[in-house]
């Protein structure tokens, strides 16, 4: 595989072609979204023996028994998040960092936070060296949120709730928007898009998906 100066490997433009053709093919049709996913290249994101996999649309198992999501869904969930460059965003589910890095090109600032210290060090390591230094990465239990830097503009969960939690809701902006899978199995998920306004939480179910649970209190690695 090449390599960038930065000694990164990089992805050809013929697997960066296809990798575009399929998220458009797959309802990503927001260029700015398309333009931030064509300037992450999943495969760094990727380790071991799946590595080869990594421009395939599915998702693929990562270190602490979670998941790099397929990159359709990636796509479909940015999306629906309608981020602007002026916004502040919170993502609760760092995993691979794959989605805080999209996110880093299209916000001004990315706070992303994980259970699992292992895989925000991981992560974090990739932004410093992706030269992304509006994502902040916190190691917590994302279900509480970051009170002390809300209000946030956007708030994107990356593990299914049973129900839109409350401290993140109290954390969303009026004319902000939150978007997660909700479902009380890991078979039975929608991804939902809540938008807070001057009237309240107005609620829009997008699609079925699957995600790992969201869980309470830290990981043990």
């Amino acid at each position: 595989m090449p390599h960038d100066d930065s000694g990164l490997p990089t992805y050809d433009a013929e697997a960066k072609m296809q990798f575009l053709f399929t998220l458009r093919s797959r309802g990503v049709t927001d260029t700015r979204v398309l333009g931030a996913m064509e300037a992450v290249d999943r495969g760094l994101f990727v380790q071991g023996a799946f590595a080869a996999r990594a421009y395939e649309d599915t998702p693929l198992p990562i270190a602490c028994g979670q998941t790099i999501s397929q990159p359709s869904i990636v796509g479909l969930m940015t999306q629906a998040l309608e981020v602007g460059p002026r916004h502040t965003v919170l993502e609760v589910g760092t995993g691979s960092g794959y989605q805080a890095a999209v996110l880093s090109h299209l916000a001004r600032r990315v706070y992303t936070v994980d259970r699992y210290r292992r895989l925000t060090q991981a992560a974090e390591k990739l932004f410093q060296a992706l030269s992304l230094p509006n994502v902040i990465t916190l190691s917590g239990d994302g279900s509480h949120g970051l009170p002390e830097q809300a209000p946030f503009d956007r708030i994107l969960l990356t593990a299914a709730a049973e129900d839109p939690p409350g401290p993140l809701l109290a954390q969303l902006r009026e004319g902000g928007i939150m978007v997660l899978p909700v479902g009380q199995s890991d078979t039975v998920q929608t991804l939902i898009k809540v938008r807070r306004t001057a009237e309240g939480l107005d609620y829009e179910e997008l699609r079925s998906v699957r995600f790992v649970p969201l869980m309470e209190g830290m990981g043990k690695e």
